[in-house]
């Protein structure tokens, strides 16, 4: 699917996407209009889903980062959906994945301290529907966080 000009051009607009076109053809050596038309190609093709920029939540002044384990009372045929919605609602929440095994879900939330963690645990996060158990996990740092594919 992808040949090694595809594969050149991911790596090094994965390690900076401020490039320009320009400056990205130039640096893996080909035209502008040729890497334009294989980033176009790979962008249709679902390949690169967009281009995003990366928040240093700490330096917005978030300090707390906290993982949550959470098991669903699955007695409810709408558990699931019905959970996830109300999630999604919460703007602290900056991730959500589901599981299979004991733990249903894992939401990553982000606070500025432990008063507002503990707000929005107590007001927002055991306001959801259909849990039945939770276990915290405080972050103390992040070792490895990388987005990008070994190309």
């Amino acid at each position: 699917m992808l040949d090694d000009l595809d594969r050149r051009l991911l790596r090094r607009w994965q390690a900076d996407a401020s490039l320009s076109p320009a400056e990205l053809a130039d640096a893996v050596g080909v035209s502008v209009g040729k890497a334009a038309r294989r980033l176009a190609r790979m962008q249709d093709a679902g390949v690169i889903e967009g281009i995003s920029a990366v928040v240093d939540w700490a330096a917005l002044g978030y300090a707390v980062e906290v993982s949550l384990r959470i098991t669903l009372d699955k007695t409810q045929a709408r558990a699931f959906d019905e959970f996830i919605a109300a999630a999604r609602g919460v703007a602290e929440v900056t991730e959500i994945q589901t599981f299979l095994g004991r733990v249903d879900v894992r939401l990553t939330i982000i606070a500025r301290d432990m008063g507002h963690y503990q707000e929005i645990y107590r007001h927002r996060i055991l306001t959801l529907p259909h849990i039945a158990d939770i276990e915290a996990l405080m972050q103390i740092a992040r070792i490895k966080a990388e987005q990008a594919l070994p190309l």
